[in-house]
């Protein structure tokens, strides 16, 4: 034994290590041996070594840290980094000496101080999983996994999750969006020699998930081909289960280049991974990520990612689905049997706010996240505003190599989620400012058209079943007239009925005066003037039908510039056919709608239409580019047969002005039910939160690296629950739970710990509940200037996010060494 001790002892090597300061750049000899090796002393010091073993550069933990919080505020490029400074301290005289250059040696040390620093964080949040776990009382039984409570505590944390009381209100609502800017190269160039393995926990589904996913899938389509041409030759517009003719299905499909699965997007011959497909709650936390290798946005992609979700949660829970083409996955699950009975029914879809304009208008009727009962004033478009956020990784990931580029987008995610924690109170204060708004303006108007609640919903479920009605054949063909043809045949006809009018006048003022020798021949002209008449009515419906068609061509022409007007707000810039297809949009509608609108009219005024006949709408061109949900673009207001002896929705304006505020009124109603939901769990949160930290502390009191980090975490909650208190506090709870202001009210000990005299800091483990609100208000004065302005702007900055709260230790524990040489 002896020898053994001394063999170890003599088994010494001396390390010369460059050290990477913030302002030096300086080289130590460390005395390396088995017992006491490099890396270790160099953590002692302050420092993170670049290899495990010999490290020939070590930086400073404080210079890491700077660096992970610069490359997640732009794009993660150590190159440019690790030349700007050896240039700077080569400028006053630093010169490294190391085998190695500064870009590799450095690489390897941020590398692995961020794979240590989020698995040490992991595994504290572990420790405090499994402890609330224990405390649940009772101990939770089908609820959602702890992933998902990881990843949004809103949407699935609390110590009991509750269901919703109403059927019509999903559990959660979550939506979906792919991207094909996010790109990653076949072949990068030098991307192999620096593709350090990824061992932390990624947000991607593994790829044989993804494959067995698509192997599925084209099995589906294989099998069930044949049955479905069979039941579609029945009814050739209407599809069992979905309340959408399939004519509109189509018209939305070819719309949109996303539901074109053979739509090229980007080239696998240049990349290997061609985008991503996201898949979020509707506080914009990411669920799944999954990397689309092929061309085009393949349905499988969302299916393996819905597939992840459902696996995650208890068989009674049901979700809202926001996605850019929605109708046609709902289509897709059902026509080809892509998701069991069990689980569609668990799904409502909806189309997301702003692509759903580019649906036709059946289709927004029963997917628009406005109309649709359960979505409250959720948008949808949470993946855009990810996308955004991860734009500037963009020119770095595309010549990264595979691991890499997965392990920078899970950091810059997990960066996403700090910040969002730090912001929900924050945003359901906005929310329920900006719902309460709403629902106030909504019911002022309500009660100055004073309708009946009842009649407007009964309106409504009847202009639903009228506009969603499947589609003619006849029409079908008819709408494909040419608008020149349309415009000759009313003035034709329109001579026409002038003169059969007049004949008809005068064979009955004959036959009433009574000077006709032979009576019997006037009926017969009279009878012929009258069928001739009469068939005028086939001319109305006609040419209602081609105003019909008319209008479709003016709303394609709308979708198209209302989707470069986008593209144009988000590159800001514009090119010459957009302004040539505006021009030319404007132009249509100008030259085409005057002269359908005066004949109508002068039809009606004339007592030459059918009775009751309603005009169409006039479309109001200032403006018509906004394309708001409820415009009068889109409504058939009188180019259809239904339009004599119209009801209420179609005929009077103040019964459809109170159909849109009664809608808008049941959308606050259910968003101010899941906001008090969703505050409700927050508070449950933070209290069982707060509990697990310090029994851990309890239970940890020896172990110094333990006690360290949950202290930090203590003080992380404090400051995350001094806003969010002074945040939701007017928001009423849902349920009984532990108010803020009731922590004070508890006198149960945590927990005690004898203090020596050299450190006599106040442990976290020792603070009870009785005296959390007294450490929250001394946090809360070192906070009060920095929020006081934030609560004037946070209700008019919908982008507005509290930055990362400056952790205030009660001291510092921490040891400098400044020696040149260790042993």
């Amino acid at each position: 034994m002896r020898q053994d001790n001394l063999s170890k002892i003599l088994e010494t090597w001396s390390i010369t290590v460059a050290c990477m300061h913030f302002d030096i750049l300086k080289e130590i000899d460390i005395i390396a041996c088995p017992c006491f090796p490099a890396p270790l002393q160099l953590l002692c010091c302050g420092l993170f070594p670049c290899a495990p073993v010999a490290p020939s550069l070590a930086v400073d933990l404080r210079v890491l840290e700077f660096v992970c919080l610069l490359f997640v505020c732009q794009s993660p490029n150590q190159t440019a980094w690790c030349d700007a400074v050896e240039t700077f301290l080569d400028g006053m005289g630093y010169k490294l000496s190391c085998k190695n250059n500064l870009h590799r040696c450095f690489g390897n040390a941020f590398h692995w101080y961020q794979v240590l620093t989020i698995m040490a964080r992991n595994h504290i949040s572990t420790l405090i999983t499994d402890i609330r776990k224990d405390q649940a009382c009772p101990p939770p039984i089908n609820q959602p996994s702890e992933y998902l409570c990881s990843r949004c505590l809103l949407c699935f944390g609390g110590n009991t999750h509750h269901g919703s009381d109403l059927h019509s209100i999903p559990d959660t609502i979550i939506c979906i969006d792919a991207y094909f800017t996010q790109k990653h190269s076949t072949n990068p160039h030098g991307a192999d020699s620096i593709n350090p393995p990824n061992p932390t926990p990624t947000f991607f589904p593994s790829d044989n998930n993804v494959k067995a996913m698509e192997d599925f899938v084209q099995s589906c389509h294989g099998e069930r081909c044949r049955v479905w041409v069979s039941r579609a030759e029945g009814d050739k517009d209407h599809y069992e289960g979905m309340r959408v003719p399939v004519s509109v299905l189509n018209r939305c499909g070819e719309s949109f280049v996303a539901a074109d699965e053979k739509r090229e997007k980007a080239s696998t011959h240049v990349f290997t991974d061609t985008g991503l497909m996201a898949l979020l709650c509707r506080h914009d936390c990411v669920l799944w990520l999954a990397n689309l290798t092929s061309a085009g946005e393949k349905q499988h992609y969302a299916l393996a990612l819905l597939d992840c979700l459902f696996k995650h949660l208890p068989p009674w829970m049901t979700i809202g689905l926001l996605y850019d083409i929605g109708c046609q996955l709902k289509q897709s699950c059902r026509k080809w049997k892509l998701l069991d009975d069990n689980t569609l029914s668990r799904i409502s879809f909806a189309v997301a706010v702003f692509h759903v304009y580019g649906h036709q208008w059946p289709c927004q009727i029963i997917y628009h996240p406005r109309k649709r009962e359960g979505f409250g004033l959720s948008d949808g478009e949470g993946c855009e505003r990810l996308w955004s956020s991860l734009k500037q990784l963009i020119p770095s990931l595309q010549v990264s190599g595979f691991h890499q580029h997965l392990f920078i987008l899970n950091v810059q995610i997990r960066h996403l989620d700090t910040k969002s924690i730090q912001g929900y109170g924050h945003w359901l204060h906005r929310r329920w400012i900006h719902c309460q708004t709403k629902k106030n303006v909504a019911l002022d108007s309500l009660l100055d058209l004073d309708i009946d609640e009842d009649m407007l919903r009964a309106q409504w479920k009847v202009q639903i079943a009228h506009q969603t009605r499947p589609t003619p054949h006849k029409s079908l063909r008819q709408s494909r007239n040419k608008a020149a043809e349309v415009i000759t045949t009313i003035l034709v006809l329109e001579k026409t009925l002038d003169a059969y009018e007049t004949s008809v006048c005068e064979l009955e003022m004959q036959l009433n005066v009574g000077s006709v020798s032979n009576i019997a021949e006037l009926n017969l002209q009279l009878s012929d003037a009258r069928s001739r008449h009469a068939k005028t009515a086939d001319t109305l419906q006609r040419l209602r039908l081609n105003a019909h068609a008319v209008k479709i061509c003016i709303w394609d022409h709308l979708h198209q510039c209302k989707f470069e007007l986008y593209r144009l707000e988000r590159l800001y810039r514009a090119t010459i056919n957009e302004h040539k297809i505006r021009a030319s949009t404007q132009y249509s509608i100008k030259r085409r709608e005057p002269g359908i609108l005066k004949l109508l009219r002068s039809l009606i005024h004339q007592q030459r239409a059918p009775p009751s006949a309603v005009p169409p709408h006039p479309i109001i061109h200032k403006g018509i580019f906004l394309l708001d949900v409820d415009d009068e673009i889109w409504q058939d207001i009188g180019l259809d047969e239904d339009s004599i002896n119209p009801p209420a929705w179609l005929l009077d304006e103040a019964t459809r002005s109170s159909i849109r505020l009664q809608l808008e009124v049941d959308r606050c109603v259910k968003e101010e039910t899941r906001l008090m939901q969703e505050q409700t769990i927050m508070q449950e949160w933070m209290s069982a939160e707060w509990e697990a930290i310090q029994t851990v502390l309890r239970d940890a009191a020896d172990d110094i690296v333990v006690s360290f980090h949950m202290r930090a975490r203590a003080d992380e909650l404090l400051h995350i629950c001094v806003v969010w208190k002074k945040k939701v506090q007017d928001i009423p709870c849902t349920w009984p739970v532990k108010s803020w202001d009731q922590y004070e009210d508890d006198d149960e000990s945590v927990g005690e710990q004898e203090e020596s005299d050299e450190d006599s800091d106040l442990a976290y483990y020792e603070v009870g509940d009785d005296e959390l609100m007294d450490a929250i208000e001394e946090v809360a004065l070192a906070d009060e200037y920095r929020y006081q302005d934030e609560d004037i702007d946070d209700d008019v900055e919908d982008t507005f996010m509290p930055s990362l709260p400056t952790k205030s230790s009660l001291k510092k524990r921490c040891c400098m060494y400044n020696t040149d040489t260790l042993t």
